[in-house]
């Protein structure tokens, strides 16, 4: 017990003062309003940066659940100024939703609604309402809801489209980001719509979210799931058929555990029964993506067999959380040494103990990334902030 004593102890510590100080430290834009938009790879600010939903959204989430759990004020000021951010700029009070992105100024610069982003506005809302009882971030949650199912939501072939113009008419370009496949329907968004439901039910028990909730898991297992080889599919058309030949560990091991905790939440027993059957599976399907070293590849393309073998640091953060949540719910003593590895791994290079933070990722030739952002529209205290608070808050250990 010593050996789980002291993991509680470092994720605690690396929490406050490597992650969450960094972000309050050097990431406020106090001129003009909310966060700047990127730090780059060299720890360079760059105030002239756009301002994007996703990270605004997840640090609104971020500091929210860390107040919720620490209860320390300087975490609710953080999680204020984040949830005004949101509510007074990026939400559209015209047509619903929230933009994109904005400029330095906090002014519309892409105002296409990405489902994905709304997504993570409600994660973040709920989450704000979830820590202080606040009812304005709740009734913008729900009004992002009721947007998400009265667009978004196919009722005829089931699933939810990507995106949509600020109107909520069709766009020809519906990809989250340039790296993506021009589809329809993606596992990616689909997990980021049950991840913010699921937390919206834990604070509103509206029946159409929990059947919606309900919906979202069937899919995952019905259509998403690849029941040949356990991986998740990653693009689809319309009709649901499947449009790549990527397998991307990093979201098999975190779908294993959202899907997990959606279907929990949910409490119903057949359902969970239904799931329990399949998140092994899918988890050690992902572990097929881990190295001797303890971390997690990003990436393998199933047809010409080439592996992304860079650790990015969103992919590590939910390995140990899925393999934690394999460990705790499924009683999996290879699982938690997994998991373990996996922290050594993020302790040993991925930390950035000189500034703060975490990098990017390690190149596949163990050098350090400082290419990409170290803050910025993708690179957020979300992932790796949230498997510090899972390990502390919920006895996984």
């Amino acid at each position: 017990m010593d050996m789980i004593t002291n993991l509680k102890a470092e994720v605690l510590d690396v929490l406050q003062n490597n992650i969450l100080l960094y972000w309050q430290i050097k990431m406020q834009d106090i001129d003009n309003g909310g966060f700047f938009g990127q730090m780059t790879g060299e720890e360079s600010l760059n105030p002239e940066a756009e301002k994007g939903a996703i990270l605004n959204a997840r640090i609104l989430w971020t500091y929210s659940a860390a107040y919720r759990l620490l209860k320390k004020e300087e975490y609710l000021t953080m999680a204020t100024r984040a949830k005004r951010y949101v509510i007074d700029k990026f939400f559209d009070k015209e047509f619903g939703g929230v933009y994109w992105s904005l400029d330095k100024n906090g002014n519309p610069l892409d105002t296409k609604k990405q489902i994905y982003a709304l997504g993570f506005a409600i994660y973040g809302l709920s989450e704000y309402h979830r820590a202080t009882g606040d009812k304005e971030a709740l009734d913008y949650a729900i009004n992002l809801f009721h947007s998400i199912e009265k667009y978004s939501f196919d009722k005829v072939k089931n699933g939810y489209l990507e995106a949509f113009t600020r109107e909520w008419n069709e766009i020809e370009d519906m990809r989250l980001s340039e790296k993506d496949a021009n589809e329809k329907k993606t596992m990616n968004t689909h997990l980021h719509i049950l991840e913010p439901y699921t937390n919206l039910y834990r604070v509103w028990k509206d029946e159409e979210l929990k059947n919606q909730i309900k919906n979202l898991i069937v899919v995952f297992l019905d259509k998403i799931l690849n029941k040949e080889t356990n991986h998740l599919k990653l693009f689809f058309d319309e009709e649901w058929n499947g449009k790549d030949h990527i397998v991307s560990y990093g979201h098999d091991i975190e779908a294993s555990w959202l899907i997990y905790e959606a279907a929990s939440v949910l409490g119903e027993d057949e359902l969970l029964k239904r799931v329990e059957k399949v998140i092994p599976k899918i988890a050690d399907a992902a572990s097929e993506g881990l190295r001797g070293d303890g971390g997690m590849v990003y990436e393998m393309n199933l047809e010409t067999n080439e592996v992304d073998a860079d650790r990015h640091w969103w992919v590590q953060a939910e390995t140990v959380v899925g393999f934690f949540y394999l460990y705790k719910h499924f009683q999996r003593e290879d699982a938690l040494e997994k998991a373990v590895a996996c922290w050594n791994y993020i302790k040993k290079h991925l930390i950035d103990y000189s500034n703060g933070e975490w990098y990017w990722s390690i190149k596949a030739d163990g050098t350090v990334n400082t290419i990409d952002d170290k803050a910025g529209f993708w690179k957020c205290p979300y992932h790796n902030g949230r498997m510090c608070m899972e390990i502390i808050e919920n006895n996984i250990l």
